[in-house]
């Protein structure tokens, strides 16, 4: 099996959040570089960006309790 196989394998039935357009893709979508995932479920591709902030300010606040 190719290795293009093989991802196709891996991705199929997933979700995509594009970056580029602000929505959530099924697996045919835009490149990868333009989008966060994948996720299991369409609703977990749509909670991507807030759970990107979310982590984003718990590593900000470990930061500073740290210095």
């Amino acid at each position: 099996m190719s290795l293009r196989g093989r991802i196709d394998l891996v991705s199929e039935g997933q979700w995509w959040f594009c970056l580029k357009h602000m929505r959530v893709e099924p697996d045919k979508g835009c490149p990868n570089k333009d989008r966060m995932g994948p996720y299991s479920t369409e609703q977990e591709a749509a909670g991507a960006l807030q759970r990107a902030a979310d982590r984003n300010k718990a590593w900000d606040e470990a930061e500073q309790d740290e210095e």
